[in-house]
């Protein structure tokens, strides 16, 4: 992996910068209440600064002696609302000192709630996956000093673990096949454990056969390239949790649609990023291990191609899975839910506190909400789910709960075996989650983040290509879960 996103954000204690010789440029925080009163603000500055807002401009930006400094204001904003405004703004400072080949920034306020997402903003927009081009260059941000008494130390180490394992996620999810398939993830996976603290076993097609999981090696038949199962578990001594927190992530390192093909303009050519939900859950343990959060997690990913040959699984099969549950295949395009299926009745022998699957799923989800948030589903209990949803505001990573109603279980129902792995057209992401809660009997939630896993187009901090969705939100929830008493 070698995307362009380790920025050092540094922690520096507040100071007058010499304007002469300061090293960084310069970026300053305001709220609405600092025109009056602000020591920040340079009184030559102010009018120009005034007259910005009165035309709805946040920010701006001034030369002085060769240095460049930026004023941004807060629109009057507060909470969650605040934070995600001051990463969009972030995103779109770092663009200006990128375009004006600043090596580094010093952000100053005497408002800490701004300055942190205003740095995350800017740190995960200063990400660039070119590690194929032979001409592209790097961009020229590489620090972002933070300059207040009310922003810690250890804040700031978090929050450079916290962008480092939502761009770790971009980067696998932005490898194409070519160079990242079903046994280069595992060793990817070794990779990421070794480096951060977790360990990793990792089942070959022997294993995975006799264990008799069904559901993957139905979708890797036509394969020329084995399949693996991968367990990832980071179990400190101190964990606060007596039953783990387990994840699972969809590892379709690419998607043809078997012989139920996909089309290949706007489908089936960024395919590559189905296996987005893989990569939120090795983001997710990069973070836990390397913040030694006091908590036990379980990362489970089984890996495949979906690919087309004279062995592939065909509509109208019949297979068993894991669980001894048999399946009338309807559609070979419906093959995230038979892996996952497998890896959820895995996750029983570990006997969870909560198991969360993360997974490019359906289509019906995008076309349900769009790229704007994540479909979630599932039957863990309401504060728990009030708990991930508190966590998805925190970060901005959206979410949209769907129901689970027992309709959706009856349009899986076959007349040739125990249920088929197709529902109906409308309402696709329901149906879909109700076939992965049959493999369940835990408390459970399935994030379907079809539409915000990948990007056609750079949205603010969040790039083209792959986001790392996921992985902010579950680090934000698991670091809460450590912290209380079970």
């Amino acid at each position: 992996m070698s995307g362009n996103y380790r920025i050092n954000i540094k922690m520096a204690l507040i100071k007058q910068l010499n304007k002469s010789n300061a090293k960084d440029q310069v970026i300053i925080l305001l709220d609405a209440g600092d025109l009056k009163t602000s020591k920040w603000i340079d009184k030559h500055d102010l009018p120009v600064i005034k007259e910005a807002l009165e035309q709805k401009r946040q920010q701006v930006l001034f030369h002085h002696n060769g240095q460049l400094k930026l004023y941004v204001v807060n629109e009057d904003k507060k909470g969650w609302e605040l934070s995600e405004s001051m990463r969009k703004a972030g995103a779109k400072a770092c663009g200006i000192f990128n375009e004006h080949h600043a090596s580094g920034v010093s952000i100053e306020s005497q408002h800490p709630e701004m300055i942190l997402p205003f740095a995350e903003g800017m740190a995960l927009a200063n990400y660039k996956f070119i590690k194929y081009k032979t001409k592209s260059k790097e961009n020229s941000l590489k620090q972002i000093g933070i300059l207040s008494k009310g922003v810690s130390v250890s804040e700031i180490e978090k929050l450079n673990i916290v962008i480092e394992s939502t761009c770790l996620a971009r980067d696998l999810v932005n490898e194409p096949f070519s160079h990242l398939n079903s046994l280069q993830i595992s060793e990817e996976f070794k990779k990421i454990g070794k480096k951060a603290g977790f360990d990793v076993e990792v089942w070959n097609e022997a294993k995975i056969t006799a264990q008799k999981m069904g559901g993957l090696l139905s979708v890797n038949r036509a394969s020329k390239i084995p399949p693996t199962f991968n367990i990832l578990e980071y179990k400190p001594k101190n964990a606060s949790n007596k039953k783990p927190y387990v994840l699972v992530g969809k590892g379709v390192v690419y998607d043809t649609g078997g012989l139920s093909l996909k089309p290949t303009p706007n489908s089936m050519d960024h395919m590559k990023c189905d296996m987005a939900g893989a990569a939120v859950v090795a983001g997710v343990m990069n973070a836990v291990a390397k913040l030694k959060l006091p908590v036990h997690v379980i990362g489970l990913v089984p890996a495949t191609d979906n690919w087309i040959g004279e062995n592939s699984y065909a509509p109208g099969d019949v297979i068993t899975m894991y669980s001894g549950t048999t399946v009338e295949i309807l559609n070979t395009d419906a093959e995230g839910r038979l892996i996952l299926a497998d890896a959820l009745h895995f996750a029983k022998k570990l006997k969870p506190e909560l198991v969360c699957d993360f997974a490019t799923l359906t289509g019906a989800a995008v076309r349900a909400i769009g790229s704007y948030a994540t479909a979630v589903m599932g039957t863990a209990d309401d504060s728990v789910k009030q708990s991930v949803f508190e966590s998805s505001y925190s970060v901005f990573e959206r979410l949209v709960e769907f129901p689970l109603w027992q309709e959706y279980a009856d349009e899986l129902k076959s007349e040739v075996a125990d249920m088929t792995n197709l529902g109906k057209g409308e309402g696709g992401q329901i149906s879909a989650a109700k076939f992965l809660e049959h493999f369940t009997d835990y408390p459970w939630m399935h994030f379907d983040i079809a539409g915000p896993a990948f990007n056609d187009s750079v949205d603010a901090y969040k790039p083209k290509g792959g986001t790392g969705v996921g992985v902010r939100l579950m680090i934000d929830f698991l670091s809460k879960q450590a912290t209380k008493k079970k």
